[in-house]
């Protein structure tokens, strides 16, 4: 059982999301930009009830329902000690499996909307566009004016057209039917979340380079001139408050995948390494 810290407060955790760069950091893909020793804790995403209160975080209080991020890779657990400041309220129409979902993909998909910087009218392509992050950041795109086109299977196409997303099936001969359903007009930006194909596709489309972002093809980027904005460039308390409500209000939705109870958590990752769910897949401790 964790002891509160200076400015910390312990949470017991309702939900913990995972996210493939938990993954990735695991099985060392990133171990140059992110080195861990093993045995190590997983997981940044938690929603819970504060349990305990440190010193200097009397502004919160025990059975306060609360969400946020843990950035020592402790958020998969049971309980957790954790920055007041890294906490916000959780409104009471959130379910605690969104709430537990919900800093790694919005904060994500924050960094990758403002770094394209897409205006009203303009059209925009996005990989993976009903993964985790890609099912928030086509919402926040649709509902600044923006045309998305998404790129994902054609099992998840209903959903992407619900929410006025124009679906694009990858697979053979996507760059025709990106130019097909760009139209006249082209598209102004790419957002990738899968990986280097996509970038190569937008260079080929003709997209300008500071209006290709990527999340993962980080060599192929800098070898283009590529945007890759991440979580950390949108890493603030003040704008989780401003995705919480964007969920809270309806105008977000977070569409839960798979809940796995935590000592299934291999489990629930190897759904998540498969790469084809839509939203999100969340532990329940």
């Amino acid at each position: 059982m964790p002891e509160p810290g200076p400015g910390e407060v312990v949470v017991e955790v309702r939900a913990a999301g995972i996210n493939p760069f938990d993954a990735m950091i695991r099985s060392g893909v990133v171990r140059d930009l992110f080195p861990v020793d093993f045995p190590s804790g997983q997981g940044s995403d938690l929603a819970g009830v504060v349990a305990a209160v440190g010193v200097g975080a009397e502004e919160s209080a025990v059975g306060d329902e609360v969400l946020g991020w843990s950035p020592t890779g402790a958020a998969q657990a049971t309980h957790v000690a954790v920055a007041a400041n890294r906490l916000v309220a959780k409104p009471p129409q959130v379910s605690w499996e969104v709430a537990g979902s919900l800093h790694m993909v919005g904060a994500t998909a924050y960094a990758a909307l403002r770094a394209v910087a897409p205006q009203p009218g303009e059209t925009v392509a996005v990989s993976a566009a009903a993964g985790g992050v890609g099912s928030f950041l086509v919402q926040m795109l649709t509902d600044r004016g923006v045309r998305v086109l998404g790129i994902a299977s054609s099992a998840n196409a209903w959903w992407l057209q619900k929410h006025g997303v124009v679906p694009v099936p990858y697979g053979e001969d996507l760059r025709g039917r990106l130019e097909q359903a760009a139209g006249a007009g082209g598209i102004d930006a790419l957002i990738d979340l899968y990986g280097p194909e996509y970038l190569d596709l937008a260079v080929s489309l003709g997209i300008k380079p500071d209006r290709i972002q990527t999340t993962v093809a980080m060599e192929r980027a800098a070898q283009i001139g590529a945007r890759t904005d991440g979580r950390h460039n949108a890493t603030a308390r003040e704008i989780l408050m401003e995705l919480v409500e964007l969920v809270a209000s309806g105008a977000i939705e977070i569409p839960i995948a798979a809940a796995y109870p935590l000592d299934r958590v291999a489990d629930a990752f190897a759904e998540l390494e498969q790469r084809h769910t839509r939203g999100k897949i969340v532990l329940i401790p």
